[in-house]
C-alpha cells in the first residue's frame, strides 16, 4: 500500500498558515498549571471584569424563552439594528441593517472579508507590529503581505504618508488596527481622514479593525466608519469582545456596503450559518444598553496601564513606548538578548514561563524580533507578583 507523505495529504492552503501564537501560549500555559504551576499570566487578551450582568440576563432570558433555533444568516434584525445604532450614535456612520453582519467574534468578519476581497497575488499592506492573526489571514487567502515598518522611537505610529508609498498597482485592501494590538498605537484622526481619501481615490479597500475603537486614551474614539463618503470602499470590523467583557461568547460583526454584506453573509452560510442565536439577544443588550460599564473598564485599563508601565520600567534593561489605547504594553527586551543563552523573544518568553512561571507572548508573533507582549488587565497584585519574578529572572541572566 503506498503511504502519501503529509505534502500530498493536505491542502497547499494549510501551509500557508501557522497555529495562533496566542493560542499556542494559552495551551502551554494551561499544560503547566494543569501540573499545578503557579502562573501570572500577562498572555490572555480579554478584560478581566466579568460581563456585566444585563448583558448576561439577557442570554438567560433567551434561553427560557426558547429563543434557541436557527436565525437567519447575517443575525436577526434586532441585532443588527443595535449594531448600526451603536455605531451611528458614537461615530456618525449611516449604514442600514443591510449593510452589516453579525459574526461569530470579530476574527470570523475579518476572515471572512478577506476570503471575499483579496484573491492571489494582491498585495495588502500591514503595519507592523500586527495582530498575530492578520498575516495569516491574508496567507491563507493567496494574498501578498506588504509589511509597513514603523518606528519605536515614533511609539510605532502609522502616517498616510507611510501608507502612501507602501502602496503599488497591485494593492488590494489595507488593513488598520487603531487603537493597535500588540503596541497600543493610535492612528490621528488627520493621518485616518488622509488613509481614507488615499484608499478611495485609488479603488483601495480598507479593512478597519475596531477590536478595541472604545479603548482610545488620547482623546475621543474614531472611527474611519464617520467618512460616510467613502463607505464603498470600507469594511468596519467590529467587536463586543474587549468593549463589553464578552471574550467567550463570540460576539462581532462587519459593517460595508451591501454587495460586500451579501457576500459575507454567503461565505458564513456554508461556514457556521448564523452566529449563536442567544448571543444575538446578549449583543443587542449590549449595545442598547447603558454603557456605563464601557466606561468603567476605560478608566481601570488606564490605569493599570500606568501602573504596569511604571512597575515595568524599574526593571534595569527594560525600555516601553506608552500604549496609547488598547491594554497591552510591548516592552523592548533587547538588552537581554545574548545573555544567558538567550538568542530571541521567543527563548526568553519560553523561560519566563517555564522557569519565572510568568506568561508573556513573543515579539515575533507580532513582526519584530526584540519585545514581548503583556496583556495587563489582571489585579495590581499580579502585576507586582508578575513584574517581580521578570525582575528576578532578568536580573539574574546579566
Amino acid at each position: 500500500m503506498t503511504v502519501l507523505s503529509p505534502a500530498k495529504v493536505f491542502a497547499d492552503r494549510i501551509g500557508r498558515i501557522e497555529v495562533s501564537a496566542t493560542m499556542a501560549v494559552a495551551a502551554e500555559a494551561a499544560k503547566l498549571r494543569a501540573q499545578g504551576a503557579n502562573l501570572v499570566d500577562f498572555g490572555a487578551g480579554e478584560p478581566h471584569f466579568p460581563t456585566p450582568r444585563h448583558i448576561k440576563d439577557a442570554a438567560i432570558a433567551a434561553i427560557d424563552a426558547n429563543f434557541t433555533r436557527y436565525t437567519v444568516v447575517p443575525g436577526i434584525p434586532d441585532v443588527r439594528r443595535a449594531i448600526v445604532e451603536r455605531h451611528a450614535t458614537d461615530f456618525g456612520s449611516d449604514y442600514t441593517i443591510d449593510e452589516a453582519i453579525f459574526t461569530t467574534g470579530e476574527k470570523h468578519a475579518l476572515f471572512n472579508a478577506v476570503q471575499i476581497l483579496v484573491d492571489h497575488g494582491d498585495e495588502v499592506i500591514l503595519p507592523v507590529p500586527y495582530w498575530v492573526s492578520f498575516k495569516d489571514i491574508i496567507q491563507y487567502a493567496g494574498g501578498k503581505v506588504v509589511f509597513l515598518e514603523t518606528s519605536e522611537a515614533e511609539s510605532f505610529r502609522i502616517t498616510a504618508d507611510a501608507i502612501e508609498k507602501a502602496i503599488t498597482p497591485r494593492t488590494k485592501a489595507i488593513i488598520l488596527n487603531s487603537p493597535s494590538n500588540p503596541a497600543g498605537s493610535v492612528v490621528s484622526a488627520e493621518d485616518l481622514e488622509r488613509i481614507v481619501h488615499l484608499a478611495h481615490d485609488r479603488g483601495i479597500f480598507l479593512l478597519l479593525d475596531e477590536c478595541y475603537v472604545y479603548l482610545n486614551y488620547e482623546g475621543k474614539p474614531v472611527s474611519a466608519g464617520s467618512f460616510t463618503w467613502a463607505k464603498e470602499h470600507m469594511v468596519v470590523l467590529g467587536s463586543l469582545s474587549k468593549t463589553y467583557a464578552m471574550t467567550g461568547w463570540r460576539a462581532g460583526f462587519a459593517l460595508a456596503p451591501k454587495a460586500i454584506i451579501a457576500n459575507l453573509s454567503k461565505l458564513q452560510s456554508q461556514q457556521t450559518s448564523n452566529a449563536t442565536s442567544i448571543v444575538q439577544k446578549a449583543a443587542i443588550a449590549a449595545l442598547s444598553g447603558s454603557q456605563e460599564c464601557v466606561c468603567e473598564f476605560r478608566a481601570e485599563f488606564i490605569e493599570l496601564r500606568d501602573y504596569m508601565l511604571a512597575k515595568l520600567l524599574q526593571i534595569p534593561g527594560v525600555t516601553c513606548t506608552k500604549p496609547e489605547g488598547a491594554f497591552y504594553v510591548y516592552p523592548n527586551i533587547s538588552a537581554f538578548l545574548g545573555k544567558g543563552g538567550i538568542k530571541s523573544a521567543t527563548e526568553l518568553a519560553t523561560r519566563l514561563l517555564h522557569e519565572a512561571h510568568v506568561v508573556t507572548v513573543p515579539g515575533e508573533a507580532f513582526g519584530t524580533a526584540e519585545h514581548i507582549r503583556i496583556s495587563y488587565p489582571v489585579t495590581k497584585q499580579n502585576i507586582d507578583e508578575g513584574v517581580r519574578r521578570m525582575a528576578e529572572f532578568l536580573t539574574a541572566l546579566a
